[in-house]
Order: C-alpha cells, then structure tokens, then sequence
C-alpha cells in the first residue's frame, strides 16, 4: 500500500492526474466575435395566469386596488396525468309504434383502431416512444405504468407496434417515383442470425427492408426505377439493369482497406492522392451546358483510367484490385458531372439509417419475421416523416385517424 501511496504521489504531485501546467500567453485573447442578435432563452407561453397582489398594507392596515407588475416568474411542470378509461354504453331501445329494437351505431373514428381497446393517442404514444425514443418495451411498459398508472403487457404493447405496421405500405411507389436514390445496407440480425437491413433514402422518402446483400434487392425495390441510385463503392454488385443508375461515391474510396501487406505505403498514397484530386475536379464541375457537361465526363474517365492503368497488371500492387474495379464500371464513376441533381456521395444513406444502427445496439435485432417486418415498416414510416421535418408524434396520430384506415 505505501508503495502505490508513493508511486500515486510522484505521479500526481498532489494535482489532478494530466493536468498540464499553464502556458503563458503569447498574445492577448481576440475580441469577442459580435453576433447579429441575442440568444437569451426565450420565455415560454404561459398556459395559466396566476396573480399575487398584497390586499392591505402591512403598516396602517389600509386596502389596497390596482397596481402594476414589477416582475414576473414562469415555472415549467408536467401535470401528473392519469390513464383515461371513458366506457361507452350503448343503450338499445324499442321503438313502441313498430316493436323494432333500436341500437346506436359505434361512432368511434378517430378513437380507437377496429376492435381494439386501446385509443389512437396512446397507440401513437407508443409508436413514438419506440421509434423515436428507442425505448425497449419493458422501458414503455415501465413508463405507462409509472407516469400514467396503466398496466399494459409485453404481447398487447407487440400487438400495437404490428397494425401500426399495417399503416404504410406505399413507401416503395414514393422511392420508385424520386429521381435520385440513396441505398445502402447495414447488419441486422432476426432471432440470432445475422442478416441485412437495406436502406432506400429518397429526398423525402425513406425505406427499409431486411433482405441479403445481393444485387437482386436493388431490382425488388427500384424495378422499373428511371432515376439515379447512389450506392457505396466497396459494395460487391454486379451492374444493375435499371436505366442511368450510378455507383457513387468517391473513387478512392477504401484505400485504407486494401487486402495484402503493404510492402510500399509512399505509391499508395501518391495514387489515392492523384484519384481523389480528379474526384475534387468533378464535384467542382458547374458548366451548365449538357454537352459540355458530358464531354467533361469522358474526359475525367479517361484521366482516371491512365491513373489506374500502371496498376491493372500488377497483383502484387496493393490497389490493382480496386483499379480493376474502376475500370470495369468506369462509366458510373463520374454520373455526377453528367447530371447535376446527383449528389456526389452516398451521405444521405449513410444519415439514414443511423436511428437504425442505434437501434440495433440498444435492442441487439428481433426475433421472428414478423418482427421484423413491423420494425422494418416503422422505421420506413417515422423516418420519413423526420425527413420531412414533421412531428412523428402527430403525424403518427394523423395516420390512424384518417378515414382510410
């Protein structure tokens, strides 16, 4: 123990451990960069006025009226609110000129779903809490209980998230429609097996489904697709039959990730360093005229294949491979000088489907089919309305009081 009283103390030298010592300024601090407007914290509407005034003076005890407001003080609460159980009672009636027995209808749009018990604003609740807030169920069961004082099980808060699921199943017309596509894939597994979660991002518009890695899912999902698909480079996909579709994505991508030792780092990087100059060239490309604009592309095509060519031969070079995948679909590499609306990464891929992934981490996958056919509908719903900049919440509630359903 005194010895690692000793060690600990010549480490620290009684301050905390890393602390580095105080430099000295060699200049004195900039000014504060002046902004356009203040950023106090804005006060809230207030929902309720409640007024403290003195009714008599404290001296000569005599009364006092009217006044003026010195100050003013909000104090933000949530009200304990209880589970709501109104029951319908339908009365039947006989109707004494004719004897026919008289019942009311149910008159119950835009309360509950079908047959079920459980009202709209509760069923949204939870498609919120599971969807946006990642909640596990036993956390959604925890808090109804808790904050709200209802008892629901496992199996009916299951049962909500499936006819939730029902709801939507017109995302894939809406991404066959946009004119430019984002896909990628991400790893998902369904009762302990590892599988794949595809993710299809339209501007407005977003898609899941679990499927295998293969380029058939492109063709299940974009059939008859007339626009431009982004895809991850290192994807292994033969070329796709859908019309002006691109492989995109920077051509340098995943140098890093070359098979092999290598034996010479300094080509290496003067190549991926040449590749990603002509990269920079064609995203910087603004010639309005579609001529120029694909005279521009075969030209950086050709620059890009003389890059690679002193490659294509070589096996023991540690980029052959990748070069001799860049001349196999050198004709999608630069689909973004050619047509402008194409963005020149898969980002929007990418931000999609991290709710997923996080998802994915906090709940480790589902455990049957149909779990992960509602997680999959879900996912595809909440985030297209966060696409969209909606509330999930009330556009949740919006969806389940429409007519159609």
């Amino acid at each position: 123990v005194a010895q690692l009283e000793g060690r600990a103390k010549f480490k620290g030298s009684g301050r905390m451990p890393g602390l580095k010592p105080k430099a000295d300024r060699k200049s004195s601090p900039s000014p504060r960069k002046q902004r356009p407007h203040g950023f106090a914290r804005v006060k809230t509407t207030p929902t309720e006025r409640v007024e403290h005034a003195v009714g008599s003076c404290r001296d000569c005890g005599a009364d006092l009226a009217g006044g003026w407001v010195p100050r003013a003080r909000e104090i933000i609460d949530l009200p304990q609110v209880p589970v709501q159980v109104p029951e319908l009672v339908y009365i039947a009636r006989t109707c004494p000129a004719c004897g026919r027995r008289c019942v009311p209808s149910p008159e119950l749009d835009g309360m509950v779903l079908g047959k079920g018990r459980l009202g709209i604003n509760l069923i949204s609740l939870i498609a919120a809490l599971r969807e946006e807030g990642r909640l596990p169920i036993r956390a959604i069961q925890w808090y109804l209980h808790t904050v709200h004082g209802l008892r629901l099980s496992v199996g009916a808060i299951v049962s909500v998230l499936r006819r939730i699921s029902q709801k939507a199943q017109d995302a894939v017309a809406q991404i066959r429609a946009s004119p430019v596509v984002h896909a990628d894939a991400t790893g998902w597994r369904e009762d302990g097996r590892n599988g794949y979660v595809w993710t299809f991002s339209a501007p407005n518009q977003r898609y899941f489904l679990r499927r295998n890695r293969s380029k058939t899912v492109v063709d299940e999902v974009l059939d008859r697709a007339t626009g431009a698909l982004g895809l991850r480079f290192l994807l292994r996909l033969p070329p796709l039959r859908q019309p002006h579709t691109a492989l995109l994505g920077s051509p340098a991508t995943g140098h890093s990730r070359l098979a092999g030792p290598l034996t010479d780092a300094v080509p290496l990087a003067q190549w991926a360093d040449a590749v990603q100059q002509l990269y920079r060239q064609a995203k910087a490309f603004t010639y309005p005229h579609q001529g120029q604009r694909h005279a521009a592309q075969r030209t950086l095509e050709r620059r890009l294949l003389t890059i690679c060519q002193p490659f294509l031969d070589d096996p023991s070079a540690a980029q052959s491979k990748l070069c001799r995948r860049i001349q196999r679909h050198i004709k999608e590499r630069f689909v973004l000088v050619a047509e402008p609306d194409v963005p020149p990464d898969n980002n929007a891929a990418e931000r999609s489907r991290r709710h997923l992934v996080i998802s994915r981490k906090i709940s480790g996958g589902t455990r049957s089919q149909q779990g992960t056919q509602s997680k999959m509908t879900l996912t595809s719903l909440f985030g297209t309305w966060r696409a969209q900049g909606r509330n999930p919440l009330t556009s949740c509630r919006q969806l389940l009081a429409s007519p159609q359903v």
